[in-house]
């Protein structure tokens, strides 16, 4: 049994996350203490608890310690198996976390669906648009395949949204160079709303087009209302892309009593930070990247394989995710100034 120390590193709900899918897709047992030991209150929350019964019904796995609070989980996964899948998370816990819990043993068992009731939209996670149009067309040139529809919007604190994500078997990889940055040619401000008026969205989408247009780089908005559930909303996502690829997205999410204007001036803002540095990747993406290439060096979606990228941020989370995929993988991460690379061990 590999036994990891959630206190380490980040300390947060990535370490449980990265480790239920690993184990579902190496059969390797394990046992993590001081779960989210750097949160307040630290122990499981209901939608870390989400992921492990998730986890757990994708691949029959025998689980202790699946409480709220729980400072200590023990996983012993059976074979992963295709299908169907319906998941609720609750209120506003995201949707989008508990995707990338299940999503790769779910291709690697040959694929399947999800529907995953809970926030689309809401603090501390990846938005549904940045999932849609940033890490979905990252994934591809690992084979992971997905089609995403948001049949409701959920936003922070009431949640109620819904998502359905069909998943493909693992598909032959390509390759995608990310050791230095392109140039890029296209700056979209995608600006939603959900339950509220569309004239919020475009006073949003309109400030961060303003912002960035003085960059030299064409800046196009998109701007929609999408339908909702029980929760009101508004967000906004700037992505940046080369040659049709998208490699680096921005998000805000509204608040309450916060002016629309602020809403698209902050995601306007970290775009034009991200494109002051040399990263080829944004923060996050670089961070979730590290799971698909850890399995290719791995061997697990074909020949192996590194991979490497030029990251804008070595960040905790980036750090500590390498440290889990190392446990349970025969690959190494190694960080060289802002250049990361994934290869086998």
């Amino acid at each position: 049994m590999i036994v990891l120390d959630g206190s380490e590193g980040e300390g947060g709900g990535q370490v449980l996350r990265s480790a239920l899918s690993l184990s579902l897709i190496t059969g390797q047992a394990f046992r993590l203490e001081r779960v989210r030991a750097k949160r307040k209150p630290p122990g499981l929350k209901a939608q870390h608890l989400t992921c492990v019964h998730g986890a757990a019904k994708l691949g029959g796995a025998t689980v202790q310690g699946d409480s709220i609070g729980s400072h200590t989980v023990s996983f012993a996964p059976g074979p992963t198996v295709s299908g169907t899948y319906a998941f609720h998370v609750g209120t506003a816990g995201s949707t989008n976390l508990l995707l990338h819990c299940l999503v790769y043993p779910l291709a690697l068992a040959g694929g399947g669906s999800l529907t995953l009731t809970g926030g689309s939209h809401v603090i501390a996670s990846p938005t549904f648009d940045y999932v849609e149009r940033v890490w979905a067309p990252l994934v591809r040139h690992w084979g992971i395949s997905v089609t995403l529809k948001l049949e409701l919007a959920g936003f922070f604190p009431e949640g109620g949204g819904r998502l359905w994500v069909n998943v493909e078997p693992i598909r032959q990889p390509g390759q995608l160079e990310l050791s230095k940055r392109p140039e890029i040619d296209r700056l979209v401000v995608r600006s939603i709303v959900g339950g509220l008026s569309v004239d919020i969205a475009h006073r949003q989408g309109d400030t961060a087009r303003r912002s960035l247009g003085e960059l030299g780089v064409p800046v196009e908005l998109d701007v929609a209302s999408l339908p909702n559930g029980p929760s009101r909303g508004t967000a906004v996502l700037v992505t940046a892309e080369s040659k049709g690829q998208t490699l680096a997205g921005f998000s805000s999410l509204g608040e309450r009593r916060l002016p629309a204007e602020e809403v698209g001036r902050t995601a306007a803002k970290e775009a034009r930070a991200w494109l002051r540095g040399t990263g080829a990747l944004d923060e996050h993406a670089g961070d979730q990247l590290l799971f698909p290439m850890g399995l290719a060096a791995a061997g697990l979606l074909g020949p192996s394989r590194a991979s490497r990228f030029r990251a804008h941020v070595i960040s905790d989370h980036l750090t500590t995710h390498a440290r889990v995929l190392e446990a349970f993988l025969p690959i190494r991460v190694s960080i060289d100034g802002e250049l990361v690379e994934v290869s086998p061990r």
